[in-house]
């Protein structure tokens, strides 16, 4: 596997219209470190996007628009699928959403793949906050 040598910041997003913040935020961090910026969608294989295409398309839209390239793949198991990304591009910081006041499985999934990976999470309002993640608990930093 060729790895990206420029380190970079890489952005998760779902198919929702509101993961804007998360690239924006990405964006942010990516310019504080002088990285490069990634996103990736990962979804469940499946045959029919029409359920979330819009949603892809303005999220690749808002990606170009603040000079990332984003990924979609198609994997059963996104935690894995993330990592393997993550490692080829020589990420440095993950972004992902917090759906709630923890962190969710994905993000504690990714963290036992690459434990020294720093992660921020995005709130709803656009506030991040970096997690410091063990494998016995998580907490805010």
């Amino acid at each position: 596997m060729r790895v990206a040598k420029k380190p970079s910041v890489l952005v998760c997003v779902t198919g929702q219209y509101d993961c804007d913040r998360l690239i924006e935020a990405g964006f942010e961090l990516a310019a504080e470190r002088d990285c490069d910026l990634h996103v990736l969608c990962v979804h469940n294989p499946t045959r029919d996007m029409s359920s979330y295409s819009d949603e892809i398309e303005y999220l690749y839209r808002t990606a170009k628009s603040l000079g990332a390239d984003m990924t979609v793949l198609f994997h059963a198991n996104a935690p894995r699928c993330t990592a393997d990304f993550a490692r080829r591009i020589n990420a440095k910081h993950l972004v992902t959403g917090m759906p709630d006041s923890r962190p969710n499985g994905f993000v504690l999934t990714v963290n036992e793949l690459l434990p020294k990976l720093p992660v921020t999470m995005v709130t709803e309002d656009g506030e991040r906050l970096l997690y410091a993640l063990d494998h016995a608990s998580a907490a805010l930093a």
